[in-house]
């Protein structure tokens, strides 16, 4: 699915259009967020694509959910 990484002031969020769904990023299992998973808020786990440490935000790229 379609997800967009963004930092608004402090606050790291993904944009889930197809849900049309924000919510805060809690934590990154990668320290340079790329290519690991975060965890929404409400819950979800996404697992981010592998891409250079320096891109910029916002961006949006193909996640995929992470079932437990």
């Amino acid at each position: 699915m379609k997800v967009t990484i963004r930092i608004t002031g402090d606050v790291l969020s993904a944009y889930i259009p197809k849900k049309d769904l924000e919510e805060p990023i809690i934590s990154v299992a990668n320290e340079d967020l790329w290519g690991g998973s975060i965890l929404l808020r409400n819950g979800w786990r996404l697992a981010l694509p592998h891409l250079p440490q320096d891109t910029r935000l916002p961006v949006t790229v193909e996640a995929n959910i992470r079932r437990h």
